[in-house]
């Protein structure tokens, strides 16, 4: 990652994108949503799997009669230009002291610290918690080349760019993030 946003553009000309929060309300432009798609370029369904196709196609309270829309699994953010924003997968928020939070919005704030190269946060559970407490966020950071960031300088500009609640408990530097067989984030490790 460059630290650069990641502008994924507008809707194609027979789609409608929707950015909404969890109660399919659209947000403000600037706020943080998931993506829906809708309109008759939309498929139906997916072949064959209908209860995976009856939790991703849900009915478009905002087009036509009978018409339904599809939730992407993206959280994305509407630009005053109408442009779209990417921030991260929906199915990795994770709910601390009563927020829901997207780790991938931080993610992106960490990885606008210039001595920053690539970041992953995830919520820990502290040992011995009931469930639902004691949820902590832990940012992983990989420094840029020749970089050797400093953990509470890399809070302090979280600081600086997210509300409280969002800004990670610890903040661990690693040589770089671990990855999967497949090249992925190993979010496990």
């Amino acid at each position: 990652r460059d630290g650069a946003a990641s502008v994924i553009g507008r809707p194609l000309p027979d789609l409608r994108g929707y950015v909404l929060d969890e109660r399919l309300v659209p947000v403000p432009p600037g706020v943080p949503g998931e993506l829906y798609v809708a309109g008759p370029g939309l498929a139906r369904g997916y072949l064959n799997r209908p209860a995976t196709s009856a939790e991703r196609f849900v009915a478009d309270p905002y087009g036509p009669a009978g018409q339904r829309m599809y939730r992407t699994g993206d959280v994305v953010r509407r630009r005053t230009d109408g442009t779209l924003e990417y921030i991260g997968r929906a199915d990795h928020q994770v709910q601390v002291r009563g927020f829901r939070i997207e780790p991938g919005e931080i993610e992106a704030a960490l990885v606008r610290h210039p001595q920053v190269a690539d970041a992953a946060v995830v919520a820990r559970t502290e040992p011995g918690a009931e469930p639902g407490h004691g949820v902590r966020l832990v940012g992983y950071v990989a420094p840029a080349a020749g970089a050797a960031p400093r953990p509470a300088d890399v809070t302090g500009h979280l600081r600086a760019l997210l509300p409280e609640h969002m800004v990670p408990s610890a903040v661990v530097v690693l040589d770089e993030l671990p990855l999967t067989a497949n090249g992925k984030l190993d979010r496990a490790a």
